[in-house]
């Protein structure tokens, strides 16, 4: 998973509540048996005007001009700004997938969906929390300068604007430090390696059967 230290990137804004997972990733796209090549049909059914399916070229597509990422000033964008409830619906960790693999490394909104914002988390993807009357003004920041940024500062858990003024937010110190870490389910269990190595050895030693394939 990728390491999330300090982050600055260009912001776009999805002016929408209550964006639920079957809107961030279809239904159709959960076929895949990988957890790859999602980033494509984020918000497909926003995105395009053609009915999309898995395996689809994406080359061949009809964009919709009016969504918003489809926009030539918001081409890039690396944070993504949500209004209330971002996530609802089903418990599809496909949505962060999608998000992620789109090349947003964090999401901002007033409130998420407990489960999405949990498997955010899971998957080196920020979710980041804040006052919706301070939501409220960066939409409206956003909106007004083209190639608005923000500095995202995990370790000191800080939003940063262009013009130096700093928002805080809050993150569970667990999480923070498998972000920073870069650690997900896996990594956090590979870093007792040499334990595992040295307890399955001391097993194989004491109960040899164990070994035996039929």
């Amino acid at each position: 998973m990728q390491k999330f230290t300090v982050h600055k990137g260009l912001v776009a804004p999805m002016d929408r509540e209550n964006v639920d997972t079957d809107a961030i990733i279809p239904k159709q796209f959960l076929k895949s048996i990988r957890k790859t090549g999602f980033g494509p049909n984020l918000f497909d059914e926003w995105r395009y005007l053609d009915a999309g399916y898995p395996g689809q070229d994406p080359a061949s597509r009809k964009p919709n001009p009016d969504f918003i990422l489809n926009q030539a000033r918001y081409q890039g964008a690396s944070i993504l700004l949500a209004r209330k409830n971002f996530g609802c619906g089903s418990s599809r960790e496909h949505a962060p997938w999608a998000i992620d693999q789109y090349g947003f490394r964090a999401v901002i909104a007033p409130s998420y969906a407990d489960i999405f914002f949990n498997n955010c988390f899971k998957n080196g993807l920020l979710p980041i929390v804040l006052p919706e009357n301070v939501v409220s003004k960066l939409f409206d920041e956003v909106v007004a300068f083209p190639g608005y940024q923000l500095t995202i500062d995990l370790e000191r858990q800080v939003v940063v604007s262009a013009q130096g003024e700093e928002v805080p937010f809050d993150v569970q110190a667990f999480r923070k430090y498998c972000l920073i870490n870069g650690f997900d389910d896996i990594g956090l269990t590979l870093r007792h390696a040499e334990k595992i190595k040295t307890f399955e050895a001391q097993r194989l030693a004491t109960k040899p059967w164990l070994a035996h394939v039929a």
